[in-house]
């Protein structure tokens, strides 16, 4: 098994992304408030390098939390699997070219989307999205759709990750990784 925890989350995602129904990118993103109120909402991992990349909107409730406190926890779970993967670490922005990137590839109606949500904020009606919806459309028929300036990506650098694998009698296996300080990984079992 391997000692590069980025390498085995790579063989573990792939796995997932074979037996999984249903997104197996998707993980738990929690975040705390400046106040230290906790809060974790269900994400999509949009690249994996040194950090666990995920796009939103600026403005949402998880952006005002990652700017206060500049860390986050990430969890996978892949049920069929019978396996996690806990991350915690730094925050930091991506690029603007890594954001202009991704919203490249994403469909049409998404990058609509980003531009007429006001995520994290409540709406008198659902009317009032659609008609945002439909106006940003108009807005934007005909001609490639700019990714807003309120829209990007944040990247996490673990500092801690730890692969979880369910046993028997609940006497699970975990591996947790932590850096070494020298570019490499430091790795202990942990037993439940």
């Amino acid at each position: 098994m391997s000692t590069d925890p980025h390498a085995l989350f790579d063989i573990w995602l792939a796995d997932a992304t074979a037996s999984e129904p249903n997104d197996p990118q998707a993980m738990c993103l929690s975040t705390v408030a400046a106040d230290g109120r906790p809060s974790a909402r269900m994400v999509l991992l949009k690249g994996h390098d040194a950090g666990f990349v995920f796009y939103t909107n600026l403005e949402s409730r998880k952006a005002g939390d990652l700017l206060a406190t500049r860390v986050a926890a990430l969890t996978f779970h892949w049920k069929s699997l019978r396996r996690q993967v806990r991350i915690e670490g730094a925050v930091s922005c991506v690029s603007d070219a890594e954001g202009d990137a991704y919203f490249a590839t994403r469909g049409r109606d998404s990058q609509l989307g980003a531009w007429a949500s006001d995520q994290s904020r409540p709406l008198d009606r659902r009317e009032t999205f659609d008609d945002r919806f439909e106006e940003i459309k108009a807005r934007f028929d005909g001609g490639p759709v700019p990714r807003p300036s309120h829209w990007s990506g944040y990247r996490v650098t673990p500092d801690r990750i730890e692969f979880w694998q369910d046993r028997a009698h609940r006497l699970h296996e975990r591996r947790l990784f932590r850096p070494d300080g020298q570019g490499g990984w430091t790795e202990g079992l942990l037993y439940p």
